[in-house]
């Protein structure tokens, strides 16, 4: 038995989502699930227990960040994440892959060179100050802390995250612009692909494999044939899970996912990189994903954004000045149970950081509550009814 276990508890009818359970050394996660994001080994503005208070199951911290500050070392001589951050539940990591690939700049007329294009081995973006350089064994980036350089391969980034001791964690994968040419798109894949068996080689060998889960990175694009072709050779190796990286529209999320998983194998978690937002959540679910992450509820909520089950609100706007209600008549959490509009809208024009705070509460209580909301409809055999009901309201 790996360091996880995956059951299925429901299927959606006629689709391919499903509700199951997650087992890993740091607990049990229902799915589907909302991974909220630590970049920096913390939820900001929160502390560990708000962040539970909002029904949240697992965390995700991201390796490049903690590669930085403090060190892969100082986590490991802490006694690895949960220790360090004070979070007992499960913890997934990234592998840096996506902060690494996007120091380089989104094709287009600002890219200076794309050698890869041209079959050469070894590919630089520059923008300003900005630098990535590719090539077969990995990564040379300049950091945005010192501007120093620094080198990430396969086995470099499977060594951090083994310090950082994480219950799950993903491949070291080159996470491509969706306005990159096909031809680089295809290189990018067979790239990922050759390091994703680097990346099971050196996390097999380690004493601590059996309690660390290495999840595999399809990507290819908004390409189905690389999709699809990508999705079946990851199928054939020997990861625990899987992980849909890449950059969708709203548009074409659902079909590009289920392109993906009516390859997977059925019987391995499936975690969708970098989407949250409400609408996108009902496609990924719908589409058999089973695990999210996105740092936007509680970036949006920094800025004065909150979700409501009548679309986002500003509460900047100044009709918000003297609105005693909550920020939703329906939500539960501590921010709107003892909480108004107006108090919110007073911190904020006021610049008081508890403001940070209660809107990330809500925030993370919303996106986490309608992921288990919809994990119950599923169960319930009313997730069409749920999914109507909330999209046209939302949209309205």
């Amino acid at each position: 038995m790996g360091a996880i276990s995956f059951t299925i508890n429901k299927r959606l009818r006629g689709k391919l989502g499903r509700t199951g359970v997650i087992k890993t050394p740091h607990g049990d996660i229902q799915t589907p699930a909302f991974v909220v994001v630590g970049t920096k080994a913390t939820i900001k503005a929160l502390s560990p227990e708000q962040v539970l208070s909002t029904g949240a199951q697992v965390a995700l911290a991201n390796t490049y960040h903690l590669y930085l500050q403090p060190g892969e070392d100082v986590v490991a001589q802490a006694g690895g994440l949960h220790s360090f951050m004070n979070w007992s539940k499960p913890i997934m990591t990234d592998s840096g892959g996506f902060q690494v690939f996007s120091l380089g700049a989104a094709y287009g007329t600002n890219v200076t060179k794309l050698a890869d294009v041209a079959g050469e081995n070894i590919n630089t973006e520059k923008i300003g100050e900005s630098l990535a350089t590719i090539d077969e064994e990995g990564v040379t980036f300049k950091d945005t802390i010192s501007g120093g350089l620094h080198r990430f391969t396969p086995e470099r980034s499977m060594e951090i995250q083994h310090k950082l001791g994480a219950d799950m964690f993903f491949a070291f994968d080159e996470c491509t612009s969706p306005q990159a040419p096909e031809a680089y798109q295809i290189s990018a894949m067979d790239r990922t692909h050759r390091w994703a068996k680097r990346c099971i080689d050196y996390h097999t060998a380690q004493e601590n494999s059996k309690q660390q889960a290495l999840f595999g990175v399809v990507q290819g694009g908004r390409h189905e044939k690389l999709r699809k072709e990508s999705a079946k050779i990851l199928s054939g190796m020997s990861f625990e899970g899987f992980g849909i990286g890449g950059s969708f529209t709203r548009e074409d999320i659902g079909t590009a996912v289920s392109w993906v998983n009516e390859i997977l194998p059925e019987e391995k978690p499936r975690h969708l990189l970098g989407i949250g937002e409400p609408l996108d959540l009902f496609q990924g679910v719908e589409n058999g994903c089973d695990t999210f992450d996105c740092v936007a509820p509680t970036r949006i909520a920094r800025n004065g954004s909150l979700y409501t089950r009548e679309g986002k609100i500003n509460i900047l706007n100044a009709r918000f000045k003297t609105d005693f209600t909550p920020v939703d008549s329906k939500c539960r959490c501590y921010t709107c149970i003892n909480y108004t509009r107006a108090y919110l809208a007073h911190l904020f024009r006021a610049k008081e950081m508890f403001g940070a705070t209660l809107a990330s509460i809500h925030n993370l209580a919303f996106i986490v509550g309608l992921v288990d909301e919809i994990r119950v409809s599923i169960e319930e055999d009313r997730f069409t009814e749920l999914k109507n009901a909330f999209v046209d309201n939302y949209r309205k």
